[in-house]
C-alpha cells in the first residue's frame, strides 16, 4: 500500500444515500477503492476480513449504532477507522475514541479534510510517523517494541493495540525521559496541530495506559504531566 493513500480500499459505513454517493465519488477521484454499506449488518464481518485497508463509520446508522460496530470490530481487528460523529456531539467522539477509534470527524464534513485524515491513518499504519527506520526495536525492562513488524510484547506476550496507540507508545519511547506534549503528540501521532478542546490525544493515552498496565501488571506507566503532556516510564 503507498502512504499517500492511493488504491487502500475503503469500507464506508454511513446510511445516508446521497452523502455516501458523493464521498465515495471524491475518494475515488482521489485514488481510493470504496464499497459503501448503507446498514451496517456487514460491516464487521467486512471489516474483519482483511480485504479493507480503512473503515469510515457513521456512528447513526438504521439497525446498530456505528459505536456498537467499532466494539465489536475492536473485538478482532485494528485496522484504522475514522467515525463520522454529529456536529458538536463531543459524547459520541469521547466514546468512539475510548473503543479505539482512531479519529474522528463531525458531519457535515468538509471532504478535502476527511481525506486527509483518512491518509493521515494510513500513513501511521505503516509506521511513517513512527520513526520505524530509525527505531527498529524500542522498550525497557520487559516492554518490547518492534516498529517494523509493528509488534509490542511484554516479557514476550503479545500487546494488542489499535494503530494510534501504537504511534503514540512509539513517540513516547521516542521522547525517552523527556516530557512529551499533547502538541508534539498530536502533530506526531494524529498529524495536526492539538487544539485545546481536542481530548483526542488524552483519550488515546489513556487507553495506552489500561492496556500496557493490564499487560504488565504495573510494570509500564504512562504518566500524565498535568498542563503539559505524557512520559512513559518503568517500574521503580
Amino acid at each position: 500500500m503507498k502512504t499517500d493513500g492511493a488504491g487502500a480500499h475503503v469500507l464506508l459505513v454511513d446510511d445516508d444515500v446521497d452523502l455516501s454517493t458523493m464521498l465515495r465519488q471524491y475518494l475515488e477521484n482521489e485514488g481510493f477503492r470504496v464499497t459503501v454499506d448503507f446498514n451496517g449488518k456487514q460491516a464487521v464481518d467486512a471489516a474483519t476480513s482483511g480485504v479493507y485497508d480503512a473503515v469510515i463509520l457513521d456512528v447513526m446508522l438504521p439497525t446498530i449504532t456505528g459505536i456498537e460496530l467499532l466494539r465489536r470490530i475492536r473485538q478482532d481487528s485494528a485496522i484504522p477507522i475514522i467515525m463520522l460523529t454529529a456536529k458538536g456531539d463531543q459524547v459520541d467522539r469521547v466514546i468512539g475514541l475510548e473503543l479505539g477509534a482512531d479519529d474522528y470527524m463531525p458531519k457535515p464534513y468538509y471532504p478535502p479534510e476527511l481525506v486527509a485524515r483518512l491518509r493521515a491513518v494510513l500513513r501511521r499504519r505503516n509506521g511513517e510517523r513512527a520513526g520505524a527506520e530509525e527505531d527498529p526495536e524500542l522498550g525497557f525492562s520487559d516492554l518490547k517494541v518492534n516498529t517494523p513488524a509493528r509488534r509490542v510484547t511484554w516479557q514476550g506476550a503479545p500487546i494488542q493495540l489499535t494503530t494510534t496507540e501504537f504511534n503514540l507508545l512509539v513517540a513516547l519511547l521516542q521522547s525517552g525521559d523527556r516530557v512529551a506534549t499533547r502538541d508534539q503528540l498530536s502533530r506526531n501521532v494524529l498529524g495536526r496541530a492539538w487544539e485545546s478542546y481536542d481530548r483526542s490525544i488524552d483519550v488515546h493515552a489513556n487507553n495506552l495506559r489500561q492496556k500496557l498496565l493490564n499487560a504488565s501488571e504495573g510494570g509500564v506507566e504512562i504518566e500524565t504531566v498535568r498542563g503539559v503532556g505524557y512520559r512513559a516510564k518503568g517500574r521503580q
